[in-house]
């Protein structure tokens, strides 16, 4: 194998990148080196002038699997709330933020912003309930991920390139002829994955559900990883891992704000704070109630906290300057600490890692809690789940029992082509997730009847 991966690689320019029309001064070059933008397969390209970031970034935009999450949820179900947050809508939010966090730091803002894009790319119908579901019912082929299974469609299942029908067979390359994905860099890739090990190799607690590659996937994974040290994100995947805190916290609680799911006023009396902080330890376990509490505090003395909602005009405003100052405050305290520790110099791949505060991630933490205990813990929301949970089993039951029927053509092609059990079930798996919450009720319906 070659520095670059199993495959020749076309050489790029090593001059620095041209500006993008989105970069700003001082950071409007962005020079990365050629093994961070080889492809798995080496294609030329369609126009001069493209950085590969930018292919990549197009890449993703135009795939079918990011205008599917414009179906999935994100904390309120799409249909069940006027103009709600889909997890399109907060990949997008996600995208702003990280890049241009990333390009203050400098990163190649392309490239992370193309990381914030596809990091949610993997995520099942109906939220973290679906990827809990579908955890169950693909035990006996490795567990289901939503962060592994977006690696999965970034390098396998979104077709948009083919390893060459006379790849002469290498160690880690693809199976000739078979889909490589959207055949995205090395570098876009790394960016995009939160957690860079296997089921139970998280390098600090093994026990973690948290991973980022099946192990049929480990193939391009390790061609992805090359050089990378064990364990450890990238720099452009820990803004985009910040950036998709940031955004969610904020955006979460604005919606539950707005929806009048949740009232600051309560935030102030010492039973509900208890709970809420309780919820928060799962955000950061090593912190203490009197933590919470203070970062709770600093939060509610600042004079854009919300005191109320009513739902007029004055008052929606509030609530965008709520989640402005809240964005510029991570953001910035995160670039300060980053700078005070690594200097003025850009920073990207392995030379630097994001620094976030105790205090702000503390903030974060309570934010995050603040939607959980108020929106998604409500108990219509547990009896939606509990429907939710029963769909996805009883579609991955009959999918399974019924193959190849009831398979799309791309998925039925790879249940017929499966070696084994295990690869026949992660076929029915991977239809499964790329449904949308409506698709998956409407496929439940079809083929098992009547309303979960």
């Amino acid at each position: 194998m070659n520095a670059t991966g199993p495959h020749a690689t076309t050489p790029h320019a090593t001059t620095p990148h041209a500006t993008t029309p989105h970069a700003t001064a001082p950071y409007a070059a962005f020079p990365y080196d050629p093994q961070a933008e080889a492809r798995w397969v080496p294609e030329p390209d369609k126009r001069p002038g493209r950085t590969a970031f930018q292919r990549d970034r197009a890449r993703v935009l135009h795939s079918a699997a990011l205008r599917r999450l414009a179906g999935t949820t994100q904390v309120v179900a799409p249909m069940r709330s006027d103009f709600p947050r889909t997890r399109l809508t907060h990949s997008l939010e996600c995208a702003q933020v990280g890049r241009e966090l990333g390009a203050a730091l400098g990163c190649d803002p392309d490239l992370v912003e193309t990381g914030c894009l596809a990091h949610d790319i993997g995520h099942p119908p109906f939220g973290h309930t679906g990827e809990e579901a579908l955890d169950q019912a693909a035990q006996a082929c490795g567990g289901f991920e939503g962060n592994a299974q977006s690696l999965r469609i970034l390098t396998r299942l979104e077709p948009k390139r083919f390893a060459p029908l006379d790849e002469e067979p290498v160690r880690l390359a693809p199976w000739p002829g078979r889909s490589v994905g959207l055949n995205l860099s090395r570098a876009a890739l790394d960016a995009a994955t939160k957690y860079p090990w296997a089921r139970g190799e998280h390098p600090t607690d093994p026990g973690s559900t948290k991973y980022g590659v099946y192990g049929d996937d480990l193939p391009v994974f390790r061609w992805l990883r090359t050089g990378a040290p064990d364990g450890r994100k990238c720099f452009e995947a820990t803004v985009m891992d910040w950036s998709d805190d940031v955004a969610y916290s904020t955006h979460d609680v604005e919606d539950g704000l707005q929806a009048g799911h949740i009232d600051p006023a309560a935030l102030r009396s010492a039973e509900e704070r208890a709970e809420l902080f309780k919820v928060a330890e799962r955000y950061a376990p090593d912190a203490s109630a009197e933590e919470f509490s203070q970062a709770l505090d600093g939060l509610q003395a600042q004079e854009w906290w919300p005191r109320g909602y009513d739902g007029t005009a004055r008052a929606r405003a509030g609530l965008k300057d709520l989640t402005s100052q809240l964005i510029g405050r991570f953001c910035l305290a995160a670039e300060q600490a980053t700078r005070a520790r690594y200097g003025p110099g850009r920073l990207s791949r392995y030379a630097a890692e994001l620094v976030v505060p105790r205090g702000v991630r503390l903030e974060c933490a309570v934010l995050k809690a603040v939607a959980v205990r108020y929106v998604m813990q409500r108990d219509e929301q547990a009896q939606l789940r509990s429907r939710q949970r029963i769909v996805i089993a009883e579609l991955a039951e009959v999918l399974l029992r019924d193959a190849p029927y009831g398979l799309d053509p791309v998925f039925a092609a790879l249940y017929e082509e499966a070696e084994d059990d295990r690869a026949a079930l992660r076929s029915v798996i991977d239809q499964i997730a790329t449904l949308t919450d409506a698709s998956a009720l409407a496929l439940h319906a079809r083929l098992v009847g009547g309303v979960a």
